[in-house]
């Protein structure tokens, strides 16, 4: 798409220098000079009314999803689907997953295919950005299914502090549970300092299956641009408490 905008700057700027040149070459005026600038303008006419169509051409390459992955010498994973980027980002497909032992027999519950949808809008301002989303998931071997909806948003809260907000709920269908239908509801909100890289945060969630009521409160600290160091305890005002540290090192290539 880059490419096709530098294309694009490159034609307009030849055109103009071809008009220009062109009508300076029509002094003094005459019917044949009028007749070039006529052609010429035409062409710039066309040019240009072509332009978006060779965008949305390269913007065809990412709408196609595959992403195929080998997790181990004997088990493979793909995702394949599509996407239509719109107000609202349309996506569809397919997990599909499988293992085999060393004699080439499957194994047993190793295979995978779930089908999902998702439909998410994103609205960002100079001061902050929200999303608002919803997603399906069916899991076609063992007859269960998701469908959730989430927001999120994040905005400037003062010239030090970031705020962040997320929340959602969920409907899962078993079939194999006895209590086939159940929802979960969560929230979660981070106060970050931007400029020493420190996240305090704090997460709640209930859930109708087993009407359990969670919460969660962690900090963060980055150390090094791709290292961050995570402390979190859950469930903290009750007898069950338990607290985790952990030291994450990021890596892309």
């Amino acid at each position: 798409m880059d490419g096709l905008a530098v294309i694009s700057l490159r034609s307009s700027r030849t055109l103009s220098y071809a008009l220009l040149r062109r009508f300076r070459r029509a002094s003094p005026v005459s019917g044949q000079n009028i007749l070039n600038f006529t052609t010429t303008f035409k062409l710039a006419c066309i040019l240009f009314a072509i332009l978006p169509s060779l965008t949305a051409a390269a913007k065809a390459d990412d709408l196609l999803i595959w992403s195929p992955a080998k997790l181990s010498d004997r088990s493979y994973k793909a995702t394949v689907g599509f996407r239509l980027p719109a107000e609202w980002e349309t996506s569809a497909g397919a997990d599909i997953a499988l293992a085999s032992t060393k004699g080439g027999a499957l194994l047993p519950d190793s295979e995978q295919a779930m089908l999902w949808g998702r439909i998410t809008r994103t609205s960002v301002t100079p001061a902050g950005r929200s999303e608002r989303g919803a997603s399906v998931s069916v899991d076609t071997l063992r007859g269960s299914g998701a469908l959730t909806l989430s927001r999120s948003r994040s905005w400037i809260l003062s010239d030090s502090l970031d705020m962040q907000s997320s929340r959602s709920i969920s409907v899962q269908y078993d079939a194999v549970e006895a209590r086939q239908a159940s929802v979960t509801a969560t929230q979660a909100l981070k106060l970050i300092h931007p400029w020493t890289g420190t996240a305090l945060s704090a997460g709640t969630g209930v859930s109708n299956a087993s009407g359990d009521f969670s919460s969660t409160v962690g900090v963060s600290q980055a150390i090094l641009p791709n290292l961050n160091l995570d402390a979190s305890v859950s469930n903290p005002f009750s007898g069950g408490e338990a607290g985790s540290v952990n030291l994450r090192y990021r890596v892309n290539w």
